[in-house]
């Protein structure tokens, strides 16, 4: 069994931190953090405001119109990342405030591609590294499953149209599927719902906590499975890495891209400082419960396209033509399936 040495650095959602040099430097303002904390904000917004149909290019004042989503989504992921950081402190591991990573909202459809924090020093055993782990998920979608709740309440419910307009299709979980139910009370295969931008982002949070919490390297599911299993991790982040393969045939070419990142950023977990240290009863069925929750967010194929369908042959369908107009922004429509 080859382990990295106790020195390697931990990092939580796929990123590594800097070893820690035992000196505390005076605080700073933490500019870079708020920076980027800002940004992702208004990439987010600018998400927002596409889905409504607005250009804030040509209009910056329509930026407002993507705050319901932007802020939904961010809260989400503030959320997640002050669970790993306070439970962090908890146990006197050195951590950094949330990075926030903005994107082009115009190439991502969420404007950002998430958060993490970055540990600079290493959990003494398995209990610190538990508690660290699995506090983001479960913060995170303490204010997911409501974003959620009110959003699907505000949703636009369509009877199935095969002649309706093509948009993008999210995936299904237990999870999400329950919430429809109890707040909607439709049924299977015979509505679409076009979601509000809250419960949209509710979603969104739903999915973030899925990936985390996938049991592969030392992602928030990896940290789980290491102090739930320790040495059987390694076998378990293995076969979650081929089982992700070959979802990727099936359905989601986003899990390429994935298999990519893991197995770059590395499938094992180093040990804790105390090589001996096991969970005790009451961690161990939380461990279960985070289990749990992975499966109840899970979505095998998490987005994908529903074409426009064509007409019926022989049709025509007249188009008009008035000189000077420009027509506005087409809203992007997300169609939710239960």
């Amino acid at each position: 069994m080859s382990l990295p040495p106790l020195q390697e650095p931990y990092y939580l959602n796929g990123y590594h931190p800097r070893p820690s040099t035992g000196v505390l430097s005076r605080r700073k303002v933490p500019l870079l953090h708020i920076a980027l904390f800002l940004v992702t904000l208004v990439t987010t917004s600018m998400a927002g405001a596409f889905q409504q149909g607005a250009n804030p290019f040509s209009d910056p004042k329509t930026i407002f119109l993507g705050l319901p989503f932007s802020a939904t989504l961010m809260s989400t992921l503030l959320m997640h990342e002050t669970g790993h950081y306070v439970w962090g402190r908890v146990h006197g591991i050195h951590a950094t405030l949330p990075y926030f990573i903005p994107a082009p909202p115009f190439v991502v459809l969420v404007g950002t591609f998430g958060a993490f924090i970055r540990m600079k020093s290493s959990p003494a055993n398995r209990q610190a590294l538990f508690d660290v782990g699995a506090a983001g998920p479960w913060a995170g979608v303490v204010l997911a499953i409501p974003a959620a709740i009110l959003g699907l309440s505000l949703s636009e419910v369509r009877p199935l149209n095969p002649f309706d307009e093509g948009g993008i299709i999210l995936g299904d979980s237990f999870l999400f599927s329950a919430l429809t139910r109890l707040v909607l009370g439709v049924s299977a295969n015979e509505v679409s719902i076009v979601l509000h931008p809250i419960a949209l982002a509710g979603w969104f949070g739903l999915f973030v906590t899925f990936l985390n919490l996938l049991p592969v390297g030392q992602l928030d599911g990896g940290h789980v499975t290491y102090s739930l299993f320790g040495y059987w991790h390694r076998w378990i982040s293995r076969g979650s890495l081929i089982a992700i393969l070959l979802l990727g045939f099936h359905g989601w070419v986003g899990w390429f891209l994935w298999v990519v990142l893991l197995s770059m950023l590395g499938v094992d977990h180093p040990p804790t400082l105390d090589l001996s240290s096991s969970l005790d009863p009451r961690r161990k069925l939380y461990g279960w419960c985070t289990i749990a929750l992975f499966i109840l967010t899970f979505m095998p194929v998490p987005i994908s396209l529903a074409d426009r369908p064509a007409l019926p042959t022989g049709e025509v369908t007249p188009v008009a033509y008035r000189p000077g107009y420009a027509p506005a922004v087409r809203p992007l429509t997300f169609l939710y399936r239960p």
